[in-house]
C-alpha cells in the first residue's frame, strides 16, 4: 500500500496544529485527523512566553494578535495564611508568605518580542492554529476517529472513521498529538500513571468576576491568579478571557473529589468556602457556564518516539498545570519534533534513533517543569519565598516562562530540593507544619 501522506497527525489540537504548520513549511504533503469538529472548548487557557518564539515561526502570531485575546504580562500568587511565619533567611518578602508575583519582562527571553503572552479562549486559539495549518497546506480532516494505527506493513496505516464509514490511510510516519487520549500510548501500552500526582479539577467561567479584590498590587488585576486554599494539595486558578469573563478553576486530590459522590456544584463551593474572601468574590460574580471537570491528571509514557512515530504534547506527558505548562509543552514538543522529523523525511529514515533528540529534549524540559511542581505542593510557602527573593527570583521566572528545554537543571531547584528535604527530616522545624501531603521522589520519573 503506498503512502498517501508523508506524515499523518493523530489530533488537531496545539500540538497537532502546530507539528502540521511547521511540516507542511518545510514541503511535507501532511494529514491531520481530528475527532471534533471545531471550535471546541477546552481547558488550559493561560500561555506562557516560551509559546512566543513558536508562534512566530510558524507565522500565527499575527492572527493571534488579532484576535485580541488579553494579554498576559505576569503572573501572581495569593495564600490565605495569615500565621507569622520565619523568614528562614530568606530576604525581600515584601508581601511575606502570603502573595507572590513576577513580571514576564524581568527577564530577556530568547526569541521572545515581546513583555506579555496570552490568555485565551482555547476554542478561538485552537481553531486559529488548526486553519492556520490548513492555509500552509496540510490536509485538516474533523469530524474523523482514529483506531488502530498498523505498524506491520512497509508503511504505517491509520482507520480513518467517519460514523459506521472506515478508510485506511498509508503514510510514511505518524505524529501522535491526541492530546489525554494518549492514541498511541495507549495502543502500544507506553502509559503509565503518575505515582504522585492524582488531581482533579472543577471548572467554569463567570462574568463581572472583581479581579482586584485579591491582587496586593491592583495594577496586575489581569495577571493569571493562583490562590493557595487552606485545604491540603488545593489551588484555584483565576485567567481573564474577555474584558469581563474569567475562568476560575479548584484543583485538589482525586480522594477529596470522591468524597462528594460527584456532587461538582457542593465540591466547588465548599471547597472555595476554604477562603471565605473569594468566596464573597465569586458569589458576586455571575457564573455563565457549567460545571466542568478534568481528571486524568499526571501520566507520563515509557516511550515517546519508535520506528515511524513520536508522541508530542499531552499525548506525550501530562504534568498538574499549576503554572500553565499545558499549551507551551504542546508548542515546544511539536517545534522540537518537527526538527528531527524533517530530518529524517530528507535522509529517508524515520527509525526510532532519528529522533533522540527530540526525545531527550522533551524528558528533560518536563522533568524540570515536574520538579518545580512537586516543590510547590510539597511546600508552597516555599515557592512564594523563592519568588521574592532577588537570588533565586530570575531562576523561578526562567521556569515561569516555560524556558526549560535547552539548559540542565535551574539552581533554584537544587535549593528548593535541599530546604524541602531539610523540613522533612526536623519534625521541629517551624515549617514542617505547612508541609503538604503529596511527596515527590527525588527526581522525577524515567518516564
Amino acid at each position: 500500500m503506498d503512502a498517501e501522506f508523508d506524515i499523518g497527525i493523530i489530533g488537531g489540537g496545539p500540538a497537532g496544529s502546530t507539528a502540521a504548520s511547521y511540516l507542511a513549511k518545510a514541503g511535507l504533503k501532511v494529514a491531520v485527523f481530528e475527532a471534533d469538529n471545531f471550535p471546541r472548548e477546552h481547558v488550559g487557557e493561560s500561555l506562557v512566553p516560551a509559546t512566543t518564539p513558536v508562534l512566530l515561526d510558524i507565522g500565527a502570531m499575527d492572527k493571534v494578535e488579532a484576535a485580541g485575546f488579553p494579554k498576559k504580562y505576569g503572573a501572581a500568587w495569593t495564600s490565605a495564611e495569615d500565621r507569622a511565619i520565619d523568614h528562614n533567611g530568606f530576604r525581600g518578602l515584601e508581601h511575606d508568605f502570603r502573595a507572590a508575583e513576577v513580571l514576564f519582562s524581568e527577564r530577556d527571553q530568547a526569541g521572545v518580542d515581546r513583555d506579555y503572552t496570552f490568555h485565551v479562549d482555547r476554542a478561538k486559539f485552537d481553531q486559529i492554529l488548526l486553519k492556520h495549518a490548513e492555509e500552509l497546506g496540510a490536509k485538516v480532516f474533523q469530524g474523523v476517529h482514529v483506531g488502530k494505527v498498523d505498524f506491520d506493513g512497509e508503511h504505517p496505516v491509520i482507520e480513518a472513521r467517519i460514523g459506521r464509514s472506515r478508510a485506511h490511510v498509508a503514510v510514511r510516519m505518524v505524529v501522535d498529538a491526541s492530546g489525554r487520549r494518549t492514541h498511541l500510548g495507549s495502543q502500544l501500552k507506553f502509559k503509565v500513571p503518575d505515582p504522585v500526582f492524582n488531581q482533579y479539577a472543577v471548572h467554569t467561567w463567570f462574568d463581572h468576576l472583581d479581579r482586584k479584590a485579591l491582587a496586593v498590587n491592583k495594577d496586575q488585576a489581569d495577571y493569571i491568579f493562583i490562590h493557595f486554599l487552606p485545604v491540603s494539595d488545593t489551588w484555584v486558578w483565576q485567567i481573564p478571557i474577555t474584558d469581563t469573563i474569567t475562568s476560575i478553576g479548584v484543583v485538589s486530590q482525586k480522594a477529596r473529589f470522591k468524597e462528594y459522590d460527584g456532587d461538582r456544584e457542593k465540591y466547588f463551593w465548599d471547597t472555595v468556602a476554604s477562603r471565605p474572601e473569594l468566596l464573597d468574590v465569586l458569589k458576586n460574580a455571575d457564573r455563565v457556564k457549567p460545571f466542568k471537570t478534568e481528571g486524568d491528571y499526571s501520566y507520563g509514557m515509557k516511550q515517546v518516539a519508535g520506528d515511524r512515530f513520536v508522541l508530542i504534547g499531552d499525548a506525550a506527558r501530562f504534568v498538574d498545570p499549576i503554572f500553565s505548562s499545558g499549551v507551551s509543552v504542546a508548542l515546544n514538543s511539536a517545534r522540537i519534533a518537527c526538527k528531527d522529523i524533517i530530518a529524517a523525511a530528507e535522509a529517508g529514515d524515520f527509525g526510532k534513533e532519528r529522533f533522540a533528540a527530540y526525545e531527550e529534549k522533551l524528558r528533560r524540559g518536563v522533568k524540570n517543569w515536574y520538579e518545580f511542581i512537586s516543590i510547590y505542593y510539597r511546600l508552597n510557602i516555599l515557592f512564594t519565598a523563592f519568588v521574592q527573593d532577588d537570588r533565586y527570583r530570575l531562576d523561578v521566572l526562567k521556569l515561569l516562562q516555560g524556558d526549560v528545554y535547552d539548559d540542565e537543571e535551574p539552581k533554584a531547584l537544587a535549593a528548593m530540593r535541599e530546604i524541602v528535604k531539610a523540613v522533612e527530616e526536623d519534625p521541629t522545624h517551624l515549617w514542617h507544619p505547612f508541609l503538604g501531603r503529596l511527596k515527590a521522589p527525588s527526581a522525577a520519573p524515567s518516564f
